[in-house]
């Protein structure tokens, strides 16, 4: 075991390095503050970007959105950016801002507490590595644990099984009999893209997804010409997504009855891609338009459509060394099975263990569901920052505008402590409960209510994902901390 301390303060210790990551390290750097560390479970950068790596993969945010603000790249190939490209963005970053030294990968996080005699936080790796830091950032994401679905029977399955987060390219489909198992965001990317090889597709549907054409093409040459020669038109078409992306956040959240226009326009679109009357009646969902994450797809349809795919809506009751038995009986025989079903997205740091003050559990903190004022702080961990945090995902924008909001906060707070450097800044609790009640309160009007069950909720039914409003009201809040919203505590040693 190695213990690695950087006692110039503020010093900081950020876990991932996915958009939150990077993003907080260029910052830091920026403001002058060379003391951090990013910490990274896999070989290399990139997170959610580097490990969805299934054929299609692609962004829903547009590229010229869903990147920095202060890194524009006026050369993406695409108006929706694909895997390869994004994470090439990231590294191009780290290379930029030279943040390789800063960077241990393979350096898992297994726990990180907080001790109160230094006020610092101690972080241990699962090689055996401990760091000790004045500062705590967390910038895991919410999609970074894949959902393993809990079907009797999994284990026994003889053949190729693998979920798309972790996409086994050694393994060829072609001339496979495969199932899919899930409908969701990653499944409507890569079934179009297997439904060519595969000798027959079993798609697994549980519940179907609202479905919307996707307007992306390849930039052409004189739109990156303008892009290059012109970079304040990149910023004008920027802000030109932006704010017509920011005019959907009144459909989700406050006016449900503006979403029955893109219901009417889904419906539409589905028949005339499906041909096949049943598989069209089974593609259309039953709840409200919203209540889910609304994809987006041109040739999600088309594919479904074909006839050596099934659709299968019959609920899976196990899974056998040979293939998938429904509730009506059947059985599937299969060659593989590829899991499309998604992120436990609630469970936030799982599978790291945070205690805060005096040994409380973040698992103890969160026993009613997980909460953080401005979806960053939680009270009992000082010094404790999350980015992409409990209520801070967005259905209408980029999470990179509500990542750079984040960063800028915890800039304002890392400046505050590099004033006092052994004290620790500790959320008020009656802050955090407010704060909390506020965004319940709000979500309670929202689409996300109407009904369904959705990864936008717990297991306790709360909504501790989407943020239930504006974007740019949010970054309004998070223009620099209050000092009257936190505590601030001396080290236990000289109390």
């Amino acid at each position: 075991m190695t213990t690695q301390s950087s006692r110039q303060t503020p010093s900081v210790i950020i876990i991932g390095t996915g958009f939150g990551g990077l993003c907080m390290a260029i910052q830091l750097k920026n403001a002058g503050f060379d003391q951090f560390t990013l910490l990274e479970k896999a070989p290399s950068v990139g997170g959610t970007w580097r490990d969805n790596t299934y054929p299609g993969a692609a962004c829903d945010v547009q590229s010229h959105l869903y990147s920095f603000s202060f890194e524009p790249k006026h050369d993406w190939t695409r108006k929706f950016g694909l895997q390869p490209e994004i994470l090439d963005y990231m590294r191009h970053c780290v290379d930029k801002y030279q943040l390789a030294p800063h960077i241990q990968c393979n350096q898992e996080v297994s726990k990180a507490a907080f001790d109160d005699s230094t006020n610092e936080w101690i972080v241990e790796t699962r090689s055996g590595d401990v760091f000790r830091a004045t500062v705590l950032v967390t910038a895991t994401g919410q999609l970074n644990q894949p959902a393993w679905p809990k079907i009797p029977g999994i284990d026994s399955f003889q053949g190729k099984l693998f979920h798309s987060a972790r996409w086994d390219h050694n393994y060829s489909l072609k001339g496979k009999q495969v199932a899919v198992i899930g409908t969701g965001a990653s499944a409507i990317q890569f079934v179009p893209e297997i439904v060519p090889k595969v000798a027959s597709l079993s798609l697994f549907q549980r519940s179907a997804a609202w479905v919307l054409p996707k307007p992306d093409r390849p930039f052409k040459a004189w739109e990156h010409a303008l892009f290059q020669r012109l970079p304040i038109w990149d910023r004008i078409y920027r802000s030109l997504i932006y704010w017509k992306n920011e005019s959907r956040a009144l459909a989700f959240t406050r006016f449900k009855g503006l979403l029955n226009l893109f219901a009417w326009q889904a419906k539409r679109f589905a028949r005339s891609e499906v041909s096949n009357p049943q598989k069209r009646r089974d593609l259309i969902p039953d709840y409200q338009i919203g209540c889910k994450r609304i994809l987006i797809s041109n040739d999600w349809y088309k594919a479904v459509d074909q006839e050596h795919v099934d659709l299968i809506t019959a609920d899976i009751e196990r899974i056998v060394p040979d293939g998938i038995v429904t509730s009506d009986g059947a059985i599937h025989r299969v060659d593989a099975i590829i899991l499309g079903t998604g992120f436990a997205a609630s469970e936030f740091l799982s599978p790291i263990t945070v205690e805060g003050r005096n040994g409380l559990s973040l698992n103890e903190a969160w026993s009613h569901g997980a909460e953080a004022f401005k979806g960053i702080s939680i009270s009992g961990f000082p010094n404790f920052f999350m980015l992409y945090g409990p209520n801070t995902n967005l259905a209408h924008n980029s999470i990179v505008f509500m990542l750079e909001s984040q960063v800028r906060y915890v800039l304002s707070c890392i400046r505050q402590l590099g004033q006092a450097p052994d004290l620790a800044m500790d959320i008020k609790e009656e802050r955090l409960k407010r704060y909390s009640s506020q965004i319940q309160r709000r979500l309670a009007k929202s689409v996300w209510e109407s009904g369904c069950s959705s990864w936008y909720l717990d297991s306790n039914g709360k909504n501790t994902i989407n943020w239930p409003g504006f974007t740019f009201t949010y970054r309004r809040s998070t223009t620099e901390f209050d000092p009257d919203d936190y505590d601030f505590i001396s080290p236990a040693r000289s109390s």
